[in-house]
């Protein structure tokens, strides 16, 4: 389902008001009559309302283009929410980097991994030795 609705908003949708939404996910009823479509939408908050009001204009037109591509008994009818968890997802990591002191490699891992790289490197050579493939003629 969520599929489709992005395909439909993504591709038969012209509104002007309906730029940089993603569908995050859908919620349907039991009874598959209602399906909550959150959406997440790119830019300020002006431009979230005037997106989730596009889409909910849209609805009607969107409801049939999902009926033309879901078989089922009724189609659902779509209600458009607006998802901020991406918005707060960037805002903790925007204070989390903040809060945090700046992560710095540390000297001894590095060469630590660069020994193991090397020692990797001369087992390969051992395996792939042309000498050890001769005897079994």
């Amino acid at each position: 389902m969520r599929e489709v609705v992005s395909m439909a908003i993504l591709a038969d949708l012209k509104d002007p008001r309906i730029q940089d939404v993603t569908v995050t996910h859908v919620e349907m009823s039991p009874d598959m009559r209602h399906a909550k479509v959150h959406v997440s939408v790119m830019g300020n908050e002006t431009k979230q309302r005037l997106s989730l009001a596009g889409l909910k204009s849209a609805a009607g037109f969107l409801q049939s283009k999902v009926a033309k591509r879901i078989e089922t008994r009724y189609t659902p009818r779509l209600e458009f929410v607006l998802d901020l968890g991406v918005k707060k997802s960037i805002q903790i990591a925007e204070i989390l980097n903040r809060v945090l002191p700046p992560r710095v490699e540390n000297a001894a891992e590095s060469s630590v991994g660069n020994a193991a790289a090397s020692d990797i490197e001369d087992v390969d050579d051992d395996v792939l030795d042309e000498d050890a493939f001769d005897d079994e003629e």
